[in-house]
């Protein structure tokens, strides 16, 4: 999108990001289509709450989410995973590692200073 504003508003790119971006021109036309539409509307209830009984409700409960940040993260990953997945489900171990850096199984290699 930046490139597509950068190429109306007549100014050139900003990093080589918007450089090699596609704009975003075949998305607009010159003749708007206002043919009406009908939403699809969800064959579920959007308003509907886990229930006391949902896996890890009671521990779940317990968290403080007013705020950002005050949460057991783990707890309510797992929590998510087994409402998705079942409650006998195992969540997968989390994984810890820099994109690109390579598998987080191998040990780091040591650089040339240590």
């Amino acid at each position: 999108m930046v490139r597509t504003i950068g190429l109306i508003a007549g100014i050139g790119p900003l990093t080589q990001f918007d450089a090699f971006a596609t704009p975003m021109n075949a998305s607009f036309t010159a003749k708007p289509d206002n043919t009406p539409y009908t939403a699809l509307k969800p064959s579920y209830d959007m308003t509907t709450v886990n229930g006391a009984n949902a896996p890890m409700a009671p521990q779940v409960a317990t968290q403080d989410t007013a705020t950002e940040d005050k949460i057991d993260e783990q707890l309510f990953n797992k929590s998510i995973w087994q409402s998705v997945n079942g409650a006998d489900s195992k969540m997968p171990e989390p994984q810890h590692s820099v994109i690109g850096s390579g598998s987080s199984s191998q040990p780091a290699a040591k650089d040339p200073d240590g």
